[in-house]
């Protein structure tokens, strides 16, 4: 038990560190890839995921959503979902550290230069049009969709390792840069929260409000909306697993 649990831990650490790490590098100021834009971060996001597969496996969830769906296909008992949601909500805030400490000069030449709101999106996700019951609609359709894609492609991937980390860097790649615009596709609980409470609890000067409004119903709830959609839709309808 103790290591399919550090597994998730570890493995949504590292996610978070890639993630939340060229969020730093893209929007704050003394860093090589400063104003790098949307494309070099969802890529990098879509290349950290495939990192981590590859280090710890094609069976990590690194995300409580994905948890849930696979308990509900008997994946993954479901005295175990409890214990998985805890260790990657700490590995996401565990990671989100890790980044801080990587880019801590940055962020202290970028206090008072960088807007506040920016600096908290380094760590969160958050609308530019503050409507919550379209973004919870479009939180749980990308999760619909991120979580379906997953499990097909372990599905017909089966143990070739490369061929599900690979497409699954794409997946997210294509979900992030068709469907993310509006919300941010975290998908993830231990993707957001974990960060958001790393940005509540970190030493960071000029802090703005860290949105909890949003973050615990969009990205706290709409992603398990999806992932029981997604599990219902691959058992059901593309009769898998």
């Amino acid at each position: 038990m103790f290591k399919p649990i550090m597994a998730e831990f570890l493995s949504t650490a590292l996610m978070i560190v890639f993630g939340v790490g060229v969020h730093c590098d893209t929007v704050l100021n003394g860093t090589k890839y400063h104003g790098s834009g949307h494309l070099f971060a969802i890529t990098t996001w879509a290349f950290g995921i495939s990192v981590c597969l590859f280090v710890f496996g094609g069976g990590v969830c690194m995300n409580p959503a994905m948890a849930l769906a696979q308990c509900m296909l008997g994946l993954v008992p479901w005295s175990m979902f409890v214990p998985y949601a805890i260790a990657e909500m700490l590995g996401g805030l565990a990671g989100a550290v890790v980044a801080w400490l990587i880019y801590a000069d940055a962020f202290e030449v970028s206090a008072g230069k960088v807007d506040g709101v920016a600096v908290r999106n380094i760590f969160s996700t958050n609308p530019l049009i503050n409507d919550l019951p379209r973004s919870f609609f479009i939180e749980a359709i990308d999760t619909f969709v991120f979580v379906s894609g997953i499990l097909s492609i372990a599905h017909f991937g089966g143990d070739n390792l490369l061929l599900v980390a690979v497409c699954v860097g794409i997946l997210v790649w294509a979900v992030g840069m068709g469907m993310g615009g509006m919300t941010g596709f975290a998908m993830n609980q231990a993707r957001d929260l974990g960060p958001r409470m790393a940005y509540q609890l970190l030493p960071i000067k000029g802090k703005v409000d860290n949105n909890w409004r949003y973050g615990l119903l969009v990205p706290g709830i709409a992603p398990f909306v999806g992932a029981a959609c997604a599990a219902l839709f691959v058992h059901g309808f593309l009769g898998i697993f």
